[in-house]
């Protein structure tokens, strides 16, 4: 029977109301009787009871022949998520690793099916969908990375929504991780699963999911990603989109003539806003004007740039409309033009 080597990699900060609930979802998982298990935590300089209730579950943990390896940053204050995750990481011994949050709950099947997966991709970072808790929180965010397909994992990577597969639910060989050279360690306010995303991509990786749900997903007050600004967001999916996009392009066109099209294209270096020819938009208030940008350190406004209707526009377009905002009607707008994603357009929303 074949045996597998995986660490749960659990960073925790102040995790007392969640950490029962979470090991007992660990327990629960039907690829115990084939895998060597491990649960390698980073407590973050906690000051709850979290440090107690970790060693309260060692002897239940060993007694399923899992082993719970703890380091602590005993310093006053945390270092933040990227910090607690590289130092489980370090601390760990799978050949695999299974990435999990504590206020989450794993679902029985996850560790199994995602193994299946990467034991045969071992150069790719393999997600899947999940359950949110509550149930009704986030739905526009929770469909779309439910329903997006895999050809797209590598596509719809420049959203809001940061990446296509959700961190939780994160599952690689270890050697994924030693590639990259671990997560950002920026501290309070950094994405650093965005930041890693983006260099597994940059560096030949592959993303991949399994259909179905491997985790319930908690949505709360007090969850990470409320300390992250939109701005910081932005700035790293403008960077990569110039550095990895824009190159490709001799000249785009900006779908959406409004608010978000508009700070697209400010945030774009000189030789990219040379490279716009149109804003195009479906709002007649707005076809048959110009836009014209005044810059600050120029101290001198743009040139003026159409605004005309989509049908009319030429590809490749930078797209800064909201997808299931319309009732289909921008869908359906970009399916006429029978564009292939990736070549044609990026979404950037």
């Amino acid at each position: 029977m074949e045996t597998m080597s995986l660490s749960v990699i659990l960073p925790i900060r102040n995790g007392e109301p969640w950490i029962d609930t979470c090991l007992e979802s660990i327990e629960k998982q039907t690829a115990l009787k084939t895998m060597k298990l491990e649960i390698s935590v980073c407590d973050d300089s906690s000051n709850d009871k979290t440090l107690k209730i970790l060693n309260s579950w060692r002897g239940k943990l060993k007694s399923l022949s899992i082993s719970l390896r703890i380091h602590r940053n005993e310093g006053p204050d945390p270092r933040g998520v990227g910090y607690a995750k590289n130092r489980a990481v370090e601390n760990s011994t799978g050949e695999f690793l299974c990435f999990q949050d504590v206020d989450d709950i794993m679902l029985p099947c996850r560790i199994q099916a995602q193994y299946e997966v990467a034991k045969d991709e071992k150069n790719a970072i393999v997600g899947g969908k999940f359950k949110r808790s509550p149930e009704n929180a986030t739905p526009r965010f929770t469909n779309w990375a439910n329903a997006i397909s895999g050809d797209k994992l590598e596509e719809q990577i420049y959203t809001s929504h940061g990446p296509t597969i959700i961190m939780p639910t994160w599952f690689c060989h270890k050697s994924v991780f030693q590639k990259v050279g671990g997560f950002s360690e920026a501290g309070n306010g950094c994405p650093e699963d965005l930041v890693f995303f983006y260099s597994h991509l940059d560096l030949g990786g592959r993303i991949l999911k399994v259909d179905f749900p491997v985790l319930i997903y908690a949505y709360h007050p007090r969850a990470t990603t409320f300390s992250i600004s939109e701005n910081t967001i932005w700035d790293l999916r403008i960077a990569r989109l110039q550095d990895r996009v824009l190159p490709l392009w001799s000249k785009l066109t900006i779908w959406n003539a409004g608010k978000q099209g508009r700070k697209l294209f400010r945030s774009l270096s000189q030789e990219n806003k040379n490279k716009v020819v149109a804003f195009c938009d479906v709002d007649r208030r707005k076809i048959g004007q110009n836009y014209v940008s005044y810059e600050p350190t120029l101290k001198k406004t743009e040139r003026p740039i159409p605004i005309i209707h989509f049908t009319e526009a030429c590809p490749p377009f930078i797209i800064c409309v909201k997808l299931d905002m319309t009732n289909g009607e921008f869908e359906g707008n970009l399916q006429s033009l029978a564009l292939t994603e990736g070549r044609d357009f990026v979404h950037f929303h």
